[in-house]
């Protein structure tokens, strides 16, 4: 996970403002910083011959990032749901927070849970069955709070001569032209999908990605 600056754009979640009302830094997410020892000393139990290595890595690395003895939590916002009206109606903002991100927030402990189970018991079986539900649940509850501090009610518009303006202008030309781009790509997303406009760290400028289901970008 690079600590660049990003804008978020959900397919559900259309704000026809410009997008700099959604600039954010995503190196303020905390609640997605934790730690759980006790998960971590749990997963050596799993012998590594039976687990492949990208996954043993990526289970162990998940639970190591969780708080000891604790849960994810759905984030409080920095704004009411009305804030963003009429951009983003109040009722969109508490269906999507209070209901669509609370269900991946409580169905990733939930599977946080068995697989912390299944890797104290060395069952590789259920560990490697549980990584769908694993980056379904995690990638939504990520995705969403990642959208939700790219959103602001106070945006002062983009400006002159910013880091922000100068990077679009030098990869799409304008903003006008980056809003076509992005939009074009990002149309086609489906269900659960996300559009970004985020920093490319191979390129070293901004790109537009999309992400299928709940991907994490």
């Amino acid at each position: 996970h690079t600590q660049s600056i990003l804008f978020a754009f959900s397919r559900i979640l259309p704000v026809p403002h410009p997008p700099h009302s959604l600039f954010a830094s995503s190196s303020t997410m905390s609640t997605s910083k934790f730690i759980l020892d006790s998960a971590l000393r749990a997963a050596v139990n799993v012998q590594s011959s039976k687990l492949p290595t990208e996954l043993a890595k990526s289970s162990a690395a998940l639970l190591s990032s969780m708080a000891a003895g604790g849960k994810a939590t759905l984030p409080d916002l920095a704004y009411d749901y009305n804030a963003l009206e009429p951009a983003i109606s109040a009722e969109t903002m508490t269906i999507h927070h209070s209901k669509h991100h609370n269900t991946y927030m409580t169905n990733l402990n939930a599977t946080i849970e068995k697989i912390d189970a299944a890797m104290s018991s060395g069952d590789v079986s259920a560990t490697i069955a549980l990584q769908g539900a694993l980056k379904f649940n995690g990638g939504g509850h990520i995705n969403h709070t990642l959208f939700w501090e790219n959103l602001t009610p106070n945006s002062t518009g983009l400006k002159a001569g910013g880091v922000l303006e100068t990077a679009i202008n030098e990869r799409f030309g304008s903003l006008d032209a980056m809003k076509t781009e992005m939009g074009g790509t990002t149309v086609a997303v489906q269900g659960s999908g996300w559009g970004w406009l985020a920093y490319n760290p191979k390129t070293g400028g901004i790109d537009v990605a999309t992400c299928a289901n709940q991907d994490p970008l």
